[in-house]
């Protein structure tokens, strides 16, 4: 092989192509990482209306190092992910030393378990809320059907003046709303068996069961629903009249 010249310098002329090559290599990590492409501006493209400004700023200038070529996206977003209100994070690099912030936040629809919130999509999360927000309770991973079930179930009874403030689901999976209106609070029992149906058959006997005992000046405070051919009802005002001795 040392004797055969075009072996020889097809050799040489490898190692030399390897050679400029970890030189341009080794010049180019070496430029990205200098100050002239630190990234100088950080804009937040979006408007907040929960999230704290000042919070995503100590986040930012805490978690986003490196130059324009070297900042770690990935990491950067995940710590952004965890201030109260965001929900997701979106970056994008400006050439030459600017990087854009997009914000997607919470919106609350709920209060969950009173240690969380649940957002308009059923998801939970933490953060403070001072607003007036109706209540669940249930088991963990159930936020999302229990914000299904408070849509339709609102819809529902929305025609009879009733807005639904409270939703639990037991571990066992029975169903309980309670309900505001102009006559109090009203405490529906809809059990684990068809809810939906339990409702409606519930909604259609109103007028002439609930309705008609408002109007005569009767209050029901609490109704149960897991019968199959009616429902019963609660009247806080009413006394079972002892019977007369004989």
């Amino acid at each position: 092989m040392w004797d055969d010249a075009k072996q020889l310098n097809a050799i040489a002329g490898t190692l030399g192509v390897l050679v400029v090559a970890a030189l341009l290599w080794g010049g180019a990590t070496w430029a990205v990482r200098q100050r002239a492409f630190a990234i100088q501006d950080v804009v937040i493209t979006t408007n907040l209306e929960r999230a704290s400004p000042a919070h995503l700023e100590a986040v930012i200038r805490e978690e986003l190092t490196g130059t324009f070529f070297t900042m770690d996206l990935d990491r950067a977003r995940r710590a952004l992910a965890q201030v109260p209100w965001v929900r997701g994070v979106a970056l994008r690099r400006q050439w030459p030393h600017r990087l854009d912030v997009a914000i997607e936040e919470h919106e609350p629809f709920a209060r969950w378990n009173d240690t969380g919130l649940v957002s308009s999509r059923g998801e939970v999360f933490n953060a403070e809320w001072n607003g007036e927000l109706p209540q669940f309770a249930g088991p963990d991973g159930h936020a999302g059907e229990m914000t299904e079930r408070f849509r339709t179930w609102s819809a529902q009874l929305s025609p009879l003046a009733l807005a639904v403030n409270s939703l639990t689901l037991s571990p066992r999976g029975g169903w309980q709303l309670m309900a505001a209106g102009s006559a109090g609070a009203l405490v529906v029992e809809l059990g684990r068996e068809e809810p939906d149906a339990r409702l409606a058959r519930f909604v259609a006997a109103y007028g002439r069961t609930l309705a008609t005992l408002a109007r005569a000046g009767t209050r029901v405070d609490y109704v149960d629903l897991r019968y199959r051919n009616g429902f019963a009802a609660r009247v806080p005002a009413f006394r079972e009249k002892k019977p007369k001795p004989a």
